[in-house]
């Protein structure tokens, strides 16, 4: 199994294994292979239909290391066309495309209109994550719920190798979302489609506990993804407010954790269910890149990067999209 495993992949390899100065790297050769195994043989429990769609985005696509990088573009729903204005070019959902294409993503991230009107010249070149859910910010987050915006059979017939479901961990309507989402895993196992699981810790509760980028909630909301099935949760980096952290429940309040070790503790409560980490906001190079290296020394599977790379004019995205696949291979 192990070498027929090496075998399958070796090709994949070839693309990645040789330094600027033509030597083949052996030892990385051996821990990029074992890595790659260690990861195929941790799907095993998954049915055939998933393997086949989680293997086109993790091997097939983008790095191609067994890691993903994402591109999503359903901010234009959840933020609102502001989004676009850093970078005007943006605002036409084409620029995302080309960008998925042409900088080599495993795939991109989207709501069943933009796919149907936008993905058919990247059909078969970009692979596509249907979000299914979603919803506008204009309303408060007090009772946050993202109602049905496409079905399984949506992804299916578009020939999605994903879904992504928000759900918003902690929300005074979280009966709503449980019972919502139950139907869209009973469809995604039904059907094999892999589940991408936008865990989001929102409400009155969430804000009283420390707010929704705590460690408490994010690390709350990395075991419901667990708990629930999802294939793969996206999740905040935690952060940590010494104002607001006597606000988290015990043992919460009086965690000290590094930057590290708060992005470490969150992808081992996710347990199987693989973790990818949003990029949010724009930031700059360095921060970047310092979250993108963090986040996958410690073991995410990958990144969900949208507004860091598109908000930035062509070229600029074209680079930025560069150095973080460079940091993929090499972590």
């Amino acid at each position: 199994m192990l070498i027929r495993t090496m075998i399958l992949h070796f090709r994949t390899f070839r693309r990645h294994a040789f330094n600027t100065r033509g030597f083949f790297e052996t030892g990385r050769l051996l821990g990029w292979l074992i890595k790659m195994t260690e990861r195929l043989d941790e799907l095993d429990f998954l049915s055939l239909g998933k393997r086949v769609r989680m293997h086109r985005l993790m091997y097939e696509h983008g790095p191609g290391n067994g890691t993903m990088l994402l591109l999503p573009i359903d901010q234009g729903l959840e933020h609102g066309p502001s989004t676009f204005f850093p970078n005007p070019e943006s605002e036409d959902p084409g620029f995302q495309f080309r960008l998925s294409s042409e900088g080599g993503f495993s795939g991109i991230a989207l709501h069943l209109g933009l796919a149907e009107k936008y993905a058919y010249k990247y059909a078969g070149r970009v692979p596509i994550v249907l979000k299914i859910n979603g919803k506008t910010r204009i309303p408060s987050d007090a009772q946050a719920l993202s109602p049905m915006t496409a079905s399984i059979e949506d992804a299916v017939r578009i020939g999605a190798d994903a879904i992504g479901y928000t759900l918003y961990v902690g929300s005074p309507n979280q009966v709503a979302d449980f019972n919502q989402y139950r139907k869209v895993k009973a469809d995604a196992e039904r059907f094999g489609m892999p589940i991408i699981l936008w865990s989001y810790p929102r409400g009155e509760a969430v804000e009283a506990k420390g707010g929704k980028k705590s460690l408490y909630a994010i690390d709350y909301a990395a075991r419901v993804a667990n708990e629930l099935g999802a294939d793969f949760v996206k999740l905040n980096v935690p952060e940590d407010d010494p104002d607001r952290r006597s606000q988290q429940p015990a043992p919460y309040d009086s965690l000290d954790l590094s930057y590290e070790e708060r992005v470490r503790k969150v992808v081992k409560t996710a347990g199987k269910t693989k973790v990818l980490f949003s990029g949010g906001s724009k930031l700059s190079d360095e921060d970047m890149i310092k979250r993108a290296r963090v986040c996958m020394e410690q073991g995410a599977i990958g990144l969900l990067f949208g507004r860091n790379l598109w908000q930035r004019p062509w070229k600029e995205a074209l680079e930025a999209t560069k150095k973080l696949k460079e940091l993929m291979l090499q972590v």
